[in-house]
């Protein structure tokens, strides 16, 4: 199906020359002056390999319908990261470098939709929010608990979250996985 290059996102599949390629990051560059143009970081489903690719914003590209369904991580291990379809128990293996940063978002348990092309998995969507417990975090100033300020702290997976000054280290919290940005406390 062709689309324009600006509508392209995270784990679209590509056609290009007769091979296929997963979109690993995109972004859309728009001069004060000048034809605005997308570029995106690609991965060929074949070998690996990974190329840049810019188009202008309203060329034609071709992308590749792909199956998307629910999966819950399991465990990672040295074949990758392993995941589970609930209604089948059928489980799929992914590759590392298919994860890569985003690995600090996965928890045991966790519901994913993970999109694969003939039988490979080609990208991730993450929940939109998710749980984590702070592990370390600045001390609470006297009188900083009534002002708007926000302090750096750091969760039991590694992510970096700025958290308002009230919220202390053991504390549970709900952090969007788009932005690292804080939610609220955890209600549980």
């Amino acid at each position: 199906m062709k689309v324009i290059a600006s509508s392209l996102r995270k784990g679209n599949v590509l056609e290009i020359d007769g091979k296929l390629y997963a979109v690993m990051t995109v972004s859309n560059f728009h001069p004060g002056k000048g034809t605005p143009t997308t570029s995106a970081d690609l991965r060929r489903l074949s070998d690996g390999v990974k190329v840049s690719e810019r188009w202008r914003t309203v060329e034609q590209v071709e992308r590749v319908n792909v199956d998307e369904r629910e999966y819950d991580f399991l465990y990672e291990d040295g074949e990758g990261f392993h995941f589970m379809q609930p209604e089948s128990y059928e489980q799929i293996a992914v590759a590392a470098d298919m994860i890569g940063e985003d690995k600090v978002y996965l928890q045991e348990g966790m519901r994913v939709f993970l999109k694969t092309y003939e039988g490979v998995a080609v990208g991730i969507e993450y929940p939109q929010k998710i749980t984590v417990e702070i592990t370390k975090t600045e001390p609470v100033v006297k009188g900083q608990t009534a002002s708007s300020s926000y302090k750096p702290a750091m969760t039991a997976n590694g992510i970096r979250v700025m958290v308002p000054p009230h919220i202390g280290v053991g504390t549970r919290v709900v952090i969007n996985t788009e932005d690292n940005s804080y939610q609220g406390r955890a209600q549980d």
